[in-house]
């Protein structure tokens, strides 16, 4: 029983180091990425290459004065940033890193907690982090803040139910709540990307909408509302807001690549190479959509949410669901012929649309 109990902890404080280290690794690749997509040089000065950039801006950032608003609720004003924080850490408890190992005579699994409900654990969670969001803006006691606040609790209503209803497809297929055992059936049939591409694309435009990451970095967007939600934070609080943007963008990654990409699946490397290539390569996606495209205005991301997600995202699971209720095997060139309809669908419609708004544009 000790030995457990060590061993938990250990994986605990693994878990801990693992996600509070690829901050400052993900600030520097990003910060480089952008700067080649963009033409420029980026982080170069601080250390070779500019490594140890974010080590510097970490610094600057717990040395600065910490300033409070003098009207703000000082006990939600504080607790916000942590708010923001916890749900992204604590996904984690949940998602498989890999296969089980053996040290010193001991199985040792590679995840904290294999839950019969962790999907719906996770889904949980992804909805709590946009309160530390809403409960800060609110506190500032400032105009600004608080419009940031409003727009992320109606941009979560938006993005909140396409989210869940992608990953309703997978479940039918793989028929467990389990992140172990999802990946496990994925390692005997398919990896659910290839049955599911619409829900994975949804899923993915989702997250990017969760993070308030660009092109749906709404509630903090500087050209509108100065700095959004964390206007009034300086400092340390600050810079744990700044921290749980980078932790949720790895956690909703890692979702994704146990949900959609068989987890730590793979040939030759060992599993945990896998998984870590694979939330490297979705991070990757993350920051390339930031350099590629400009920020949307409100009415149209909410119009894409309710208008687009939603419609496709339902259309997905419905007929995933009557490929499973057909009296025939279940087969996945069926469930991928059904999504691939999905997608010719969705470009015939917009293809029709564009070709009335231009006879409306002749005419007029």
């Amino acid at each position: 029983m000790l030995v457990q109990i060590l061993i938990l902890a250990i994986k605990i404080v693994c878990v801990l180091l693992f996600v509070m280290g690829m901050v400052p690794v993900l600030i520097y690749i990003e910060r480089k990425l952008i700067a080649d997509f963009q033409q420029r040089l980026g982080p170069h000065r601080v250390g070779p290459w500019g490594v140890l950039q974010p080590i510097a801006d970490g610094l600057k950032l717990f040395l600065k004065e910490d300033i409070m608003p003098a009207n703000a609720n000082k006990l939600v004003y504080v607790l916000a940033p942590i708010v923001s924080m916890a749900p992204a850490i604590m996904t984690f408890a949940v998602i498989p890193f890999g296969e089980p190992v053996d040290v010193l005579g001991h199985r040792v699994d590679l995840w904290l907690a294999d839950l019969n409900i962790g999907l719906l654990y996770v889904l949980a969670l992804s909805s709590l982090g946009v309160y530390g969001i809403i409960l800060g803006g609110w506190a500032s006691n400032s105009k600004y803040p608080l419009l940031g606040s409003m727009r992320s609790a109606a941009q979560m209503v938006s993005y909140e139910l396409p989210l869940a209803v992608t990953l309703l497809g997978p479940l039918l297929l793989a028929g467990t709540l389990s992140m172990v055992g999802l990946v496990e059936w994925q390692m005997s049939n398919h990896w659910l990307v290839l049955m599911q591409p619409v829900a994975f694309v949804l899923f993915m435009l989702c997250a990017v909408a969760e993070t308030n990451r660009a092109p749906f970095d709404l509630p903090e967007a500087e050209s509108e509302l100065v700095a959004g939600f964390h206007t009034e934070y300086s400092g340390f609080k600050f810079a744990m807001f700044f921290m749980a943007e980078y932790a949720a963008i790895v956690s909703i990654c890692a979702v994704a690549v146990t949900v959609f990409l068989g987890g730590w699946s793979g040939p030759v490397l060992p599993p945990i190479m896998w998984f870590l290539i694979k939330l490297f390569a979705l991070i990757f996606i993350f920051m390339w959509l930031r350099a590629t495209f400009p920020r949307l205005r409100y009415d149209h991301f909410m119009q894409l949410a309710w208008l687009r997600l939603l419609p496709l995202a339902l259309a997905s699971v419905f007929l995933t669901a009557l490929v499973l209720c057909l009296p025939v095997p279940e087969s996945p060139a069926l469930v991928a012929a059904a999504n691939a309809g999905i997608i010719a669908a969705v470009l015939l419609f917009e293809l029709l649309m564009r070709a009335r708004r231009r006879l409306v544009q002749e005419k007029g």
